[in-house]
């Protein structure tokens, strides 16, 4: 009996969520975010589930390299440009289209003579100070852009949101004004939206949005926003029990002795931990699915197993499969239970666990 923890991946659903971004940004292009392999789903299938999509966007030249190996003509967007001046002859090698976003990095282009004209997003800083030019910078950094021969003259205009994944932020409506302030009078296309800005912010969809975290089926709110239940979870995290132990009142159970047995009672054991990419700061009540019956998870978790509270579920036996998140438990859940963000528990899913895409 295999009790490897698995990740069943549901291409299907990434089809789903990505005809959601369509249906709520009707007038947009959509360039899908397929950065950190997929948010940690397999970049290698998931591309094939997002033909729709107008371009996938990534952050390292290596992920841009890699889809192209696998035969990927769609445009290929770098949100973060060239790190370092020599990449920009594998950016001309693999047709990849770059964000500007500090001045070095226009000094460097205009250095570096290429053979054809290469698509330039420039990013403008509308207040969240990571990364982008100051929105009074911009009109002289489009001129000497569009003055660069090796740069295609139709330059897109994008922004970031800090805040968007708060419904009621101010911040968001001071960056929506501050981005339409700077593209009012310059004829080009515009991206703001990440995820939250499509769900809940619609004046910020532009020419251009960004969907991630949603492709994905996870709502990148910390509570229920629009739209959140057109979603469908495409990753569901399993394993299964590989004990049932009988401890009584008062046993402790687990690394530091964190918990006691409230009394007599099960408690099963889940092959899967931190090593595993299931998050060490879960807290005791974190729900699990033993069979598709909620059990809490009682202390602390350990590199290679968790332990359930069987209690709820008295026909429990050694070899169920267990849920960790997707389907039946949102892994939006589980991140509030370990204060975290399911970004990183998608992302976090290590090479231990068997993927299968579905």
């Amino acid at each position: 009996m295999a009790v490897n923890a698995r990740a069943y991946i549901d291409c299907d659903a990434l089809t789903h969520n990505l005809q959601q971004v369509k249906n709520i940004a009707p007038n947009s292009h959509v360039m899908a975010m397929v950065k950190s392999n997929a948010y940690g789903h397999g970049v290698d299938y998931v591309v094939d589930y997002l033909t729709n999509a107008d371009a996938f966007g990534l952050a390292r030249l290596g992920e841009a390299e890699r889809l192209r190996q696998l035969g990927i003509k769609k445009a290929l967007v770098l949100v973060e440009g060239f790190l370092e001046p020599e990449e920009l002859r594998a950016v001309e090698q693999y047709d990849l289209e770059i964000v500007i976003h500090q001045h070095w990095q226009l000094e460097a282009l205009k250095q570096q003579p290429l053979q054809k004209p290469i698509r330039v997003w420039l990013k403008v800083d509308t207040g969240m100070h990571r990364l982008g030019v100051p929105g009074n910078q911009v009109n002289d950094i489009l001129s000497e852009l569009k003055n660069c021969a090796w740069v295609n003259p139709k330059i897109r205009l994008m922004t970031h949101f800090a805040s968007a994944d708060e419904v009621d932020s101010p911040q968001t409506i001071q960056q929506i004004k501050n981005f339409n302030d700077v593209a009012r009078n310059i004829n080009a296309e515009t991206s703001l939206a990440n995820s939250a800005g499509i769900m809940a912010w619609p004046d910020s969809h532009g020419h251009w949005v960004r969907p991630g975290l949603m492709l994905y089926g996870a709502s990148p709110f910390i509570e229920q926003a629009p739209n959140d239940n057109s979603l469908l979870p495409a990753m569901t995290l399993t394993s299964r029990l590989i004990a049932i132990n009988h401890v009584p009142k008062g046993g402790s159970v687990g690394y530091g002795a964190t918990w006691q047995a409230p009394e007599d009672m099960a408690i099963g054991v889940v092959a899967i931990g931190y090593g595993d990419g299931y998050p060490r700061q879960a807290k005791n009540g974190t729900p699990v699915l033993v069979k598709g019956n909620v059990c809490p998870m009682v202390g602390r978790v350990s590199m290679d197993m968790i332990t359930v509270d069987l209690r709820g579920y008295s026909d429990a036996k050694i070899g169920d499969t267990v849920t960790l998140w997707g389907n039946g438990l949102p892994v939006e859940t589980i991140a509030r239970w370990a204060d975290t963000v399911p970004y990183t528990l998608l992302t976090g899913v290590t090479s231990r666990v068997e993927f299968l895409h579905l």
